[in-house]
């Protein structure tokens, strides 16, 4: 890294992949949590709260399409039906 004209780029790519690696060991066979991608990771760990989709859209700076997306996806890849369910499944694999 030290002879990278942009380190930061470097350690970002490693934190992402780190990330993936320990939320695919935490799943353990249980396929979809590993396959989240890191947009709707970030959705995810806001769904606990008490936000709407729109105040995660706004904390998030995506549209309010986008979120309205992630949570489908994260809803079809946890193979559950609601938000709470996708919190009880995502705490379930460690997720969040």
């Amino acid at each position: 890294m030290e002879g990278c004209p942009r380190p930061g780029i470097l350690a970002d790519m490693l934190e992402r992949t780190e990330r993936r690696l320990r939320v695919g060991r935490r799943a353990s066979g249980n396929r979809g949590a590993d396959e989240l991608t890191d947009r709707e990771l970030a959705v995810l760990r806001l769904l606990p709260g008490k936000l709407s989709q729109r105040e995660i859209a706004g904390t998030l700076y995506v549209s309010l399409n986008t979120v309205k997306s992630h949570v489908k996806s994260i809803y079809r890849k946890l193979r559950v039906e609601t938000r709470a369910e996708a919190v009880s499944r995502a705490r379930e694999l460690g997720v969040i």
